[in-house]
């Protein structure tokens, strides 16, 4: 029965020997015989496998990501092809065996690129654009088709698609695919959920937060907070009508009713993918503020950038960088910040007319 739930790929020839000797290694000081010979009896396959699934008559294919649990294979990655309905002779089985890295275990790699071209075309309702790998139409984790609203947001996909290398397919390289699927998915579904988890974040609001002036560790925080914070609260005044309160507590404050309803009215104006932007923006900035100013044009990525890293940077100029933490953080934090403001201009209609 144990022989009948393949878990692991050793792959073959030198691969194979080379797993089963450190298979051997690793078991030799274990005495249980029994245990060993099961262990060693096992037939180890791959568990992400290329699927063939019946045509549903349409002329189109898809690829799609999925999760599938039975009784068989549990968490199993797996990746659906659908191949044309015209002339397709399907194979008797059902699945065939895909080689996959050992990178592919820990997630930076879900699956070997299995297309050659990329390219756009226009949706079959006129009112959007479609990513095309080789014939297939690409698809959502959940299998929506991805329609997108512009052709430029369609085009950058298809620039992260086509800058996957053979040997696998890393998710962590496609920041707009992921923030397009968060749109189509995410966002549709749990548009009210967003917005209250944004509006009750509001109150502790990273540019809410203000240095004491009187303490003399934090009174050059203080003077940087007043050069560079000042103006964009000063802009939140002008732009919503109310004036936010700054405060110094670590537990933060409260903004009075009129601004936090006039921020929650704006947010529920916002489309699909203009809301998916601003909560990645917020989550990386801790700031709703700094998220609206990129989204309203108040800011520049570099601005918000140094916004965000106002404390930290003032730390760094005192104490130094630390390699492998600091460095590291500033990069993931622009990578978070531009992804999400170009998704948010490439995915307006109007983008390049204004």
């Amino acid at each position: 029965m144990v022989s009948n739930n393949p878990c692991i790929s050793l792959g073959k020839g030198p691969e194979k020997s080379m797993a089963s000797s450190l298979l051997n290694k690793a078991l030799k000081p274990m005495k249980q015989s029994y245990f060993l010979s099961t262990l060693r009896s096992l037939n180890f396959t791959s568990i992400a496998t290329v699927h063939d699934i019946p045509s549903d008559g349409h002329s189109s294919s898809s690829f799609t990501f999925d999760n599938i649990t039975n009784t068989k294979e549990q968490d199993n990655n797996s990746i659906y092809l659908k191949p044309p309905t015209s002339n397709v002779k399907l194979e008797t089985t059902t699945s065939s065996s895909v080689t996959m890295p050992m990178s592919f275990m820990t997630g930076s790699i879900v699956g070997k690129r299995f297309y050659k071209k990329v390219s756009t075309r226009e949706s079959d309702d006129g009112v959007g654009w479609m990513v095309m790998l080789d014939y297939r139409t690409l698809k959502s984790p959940s299998k929506r088709p991805l329609k997108l609203p512009t052709l430029a947001l369609a085009k950058a996909i298809a620039a992260e698609w086509e800058y996957q290398q053979t040997d696998g397919i890393r998710p962590f390289t496609m920041p707009l695919m992921k923030l397009a699927c968060t749109a189509l998915e995410r966002v549709t579904l749990t548009r009210v959920k967003i917005i209250e988890n944004l509006i009750k974040k509001f109150n502790q609001d990273l540019v809410f937060c203000r240095a004491p002036e009187d303490n003399t560790l934090t009174v050059d925080l203080h003077a940087r907070q007043v050069e560079k914070v000042d103006p964009l609260l000063a802009w939140v005044n002008s732009e919503f009508g109310f004036k936010p309160i700054v405060y110094s507590s670590f537990f933060g404050g409260k903004q009075g009713d009129g601004l936090t309803k006039a921020v929650e009215n704006l947010l529920k104006k916002t489309d699909d993918c203009e809301l998916a932007a601003i909560d990645a923006l917020a989550a990386a900035a801790h700031s709703l503020v700094i998220a609206l100013g990129i989204f309203r044009g108040k800011l520049q990525i570099e601005e918000a950038i140094e916004l965000i890293r106002l404390e930290e940077d003032l730390q760094v100029d005192k104490w130094g960088l630390v390699e492998g933490g600091h460095d590291v953080d500033i990069a993931d934090l622009k990578v978070q910040i531009s992804s999400a403001a170009v998704f948010l201009g490439l995915s307006r209609r109007n983008s390049f007319s204004d």
